[in-house]
């Protein structure tokens, strides 16, 4: 067995890969960004052959910067952004069209039909998820319905679908000659497909989209002894490694963040922000709008489930300020310009770019910035664009507390945003509770790594990773009680100010 476990993390903005050894140390990394393409409003695209390109560069590079080869390597694991959708040809390997990325808002005639034909209910209690343009089905459906051909090739048998790490899995494992057509229950729980109780695919909620069922791929454990395929010596491993990890990269995070019982949670801070809750081996249906999940299965044990709430605009919002309003040059200057301001000035920013995900699901929204006065600076703005980010994550919260009939301790956060150490004390200050930042902030990747090496035994146990997890920083609140309501109450304002902006149905 190899001394060391690798990690393919292919997310919205960028493709790594991660080396790490058996103590959940970074070895190695190399990771490059790739083009977002926006053809209109709304729409939102990746390049699939580009991802699988610079995701195979990512791991031949990090493996010619720490010395390795394949023979080095026990495991690898797969962890990806969820929704994102990708139909190709199985007898040639070309996509019919871009990837439709998981921000992407095509759809939303497709989501509100099921909902206005009474579907609604089905999906949430079947598929734990709302009809929502979110999620993988309705995009396939999409591809099927608008690209010329692809319905008959699926009806045919020819076009076949995935998410990202299905992509990912087929081409490793040898594409056109015999890839591997499989996902895990992680990301299979965010297809709208497949039932949460059996985490088989579900012919009823499959009709709903009217994808054929030869378009989907086998679902598999995330961690699972079996694999999913081995690397081929022809690919950018150079020889052979057995495909052990497969999950969601929020799901990742959660076993990076060792959150492996009922009641502990996480928030990732990335492009946009999710935060899971553990609610062990029964799936808690939500009330308050937040998602139900598999948290992660490994090899024959039973699924643990989590809660979800997914924020679509946070760190995106950032780069905002940064791409189309040009007030910062570098993502990193935003803590800076806030830091020169006590707070927003009465100004609330609510980032519903692509309207509003959990608890409020309302498509029709789009962004806001409210209360501005000839007093206010671009220094309030970015003060107003971290405190949304914390803002939308205690909606998420409040959901949660309500559903699961917990109180929250303690929040462990990870993601690029958490380098920012004025949002992760806002964080603290608006729930109320203590932020917990680790010494290994690459949780995703570190879970998918776990994921695999638990898979063939690097790793004997959950109770070995957890004595890996360290905390680096933790923030405390700083506000009282009636800070806090008044913070809520102005944002709740801001947030009605953003609904019904998008006529759905037009």
């Amino acid at each position: 067995m190899g001394d060391y476990v690798g990690a393919v993390d292919q997310g919205t903005t960028s493709s790594r890969f991660m080396v790490f050894d058996h103590g959940g140390n970074e070895v190695a990394r190399h990771q490059l960004e790739h083009e977002q393409v926006l053809p209109r409003a709304g729409w939102v695209e990746h390049d699939p052959v580009e991802i699988w390109e610079r995701t195979s560069t990512a791991i031949r590079g990090a493996l010619s910067r720490a010395g390795l080869g394949a023979e080095d390597l026990a495991a690898v694991g797969i962890t990806n952004q969820r929704e994102t959708t990708v139909v190709w040809n199985r007898r040639t390997g070309r996509p019919y069209h871009n990837a439709i990325v998981w921000q992407d808002t095509r759809t939303d005639q497709i989501a509100s039909r099921l909902e206005r034909d009474g579907h609604g209910d089905l999906l949430r209690q079947r598929s734990g998820l709302p009809p929502a343009t979110y999620f993988a089905a309705g995009k396939a459906q999409w591809i099927l319905d608008n690209v010329d051909g692809v319905r008959d090739a699926a009806e045919a048998g020819d076009a076949i679908m995935g998410t990202i790490d299905t992509w990912l899995l087929w081409n490793l494992t040898g594409g056109i000659h015999g890839g591997a057509h499989v996902t895990d229950s992680t990301n299979a729980s965010r297809t709208m497909l497949m039932d949460l109780d059996t985490l088989d695919w579900d012919d009823e909620l499959r009709g709903l989209f009217d994808l054929p069922a030869s378009m989907l791929p086998e679902i598999r454990p995330s961690s699972d002894p079996d694999g999913y395929g081995e690397t081929l010596a022809s690919g950018p491993f150079g020889g052979s490694v057995p495909l052990t990890g497969d999950l969601g990269d929020q799901h990742a995070a959660m076993v990076g963040q060792v959150c492996f019982a009922p009641g502990e949670a996480k928030n990732t801070y990335g492009t946009g922000n999710f935060m899971l809750l553990n609610t062990g081996a029964e799936p808690i249906r939500s009330e308050h709008g937040l998602l139900t999940t598999v948290c992660y299965q490994f090899a024959d044990q039973d699924p643990v489930y989590a809660l979800e709430g997914s924020i679509a605009v946070t760190g995106s919002a950032v780069q905002w300020l940064r791409d189309q309003l040009g007030i910062i040059d570098d993502a990193a200057e935003v803590e800076t310009l806030a830091r020169q301001v006590d707070d927003s000035g009465g100004m609330v920013f609510v980032p519903a770019f692509s309207g509003l995900f959990a608890p409020h699901w309302r498509s029709d929204a789009r962004g806001a910035v409210v209360g501005m006065s000839r007093f206010n600076t671009r220094a309030h703005l970015a003060r107003a664009t971290l405190e949304s980010i914390c803002w939308q994550s205690r909606d998420v919260v409040d959901a949660m507390v309500d559903d699961a009939d917990l109180d929250l301790q303690v929040l462990k956060v990870d993601g690029g945003v958490t380098a920012n150490d004025l949002c992760m004390q806002i964080q603290a200050d608006v729930l109320g509770v203590d932020v917990s930042r680790p010494v290994v902030t690459e949780t995703t990747a570190l879970g998918a790594a776990y994921a695999a090496g638990l898979a063939v035994g690097f790793w004997d146990d959950t109770d070995e990773l957890r004595s890996h997890w360290q905390e680096d920083r933790r923030w405390e609140p700083e506000w009282d009680d009636d800070q806090r309501a008044e913070g809520l109450a102005r944002w709740h304002k801001a947030v009605d100010r953003t609904l019904d902006w998008i006529d759905v149905d037009d």
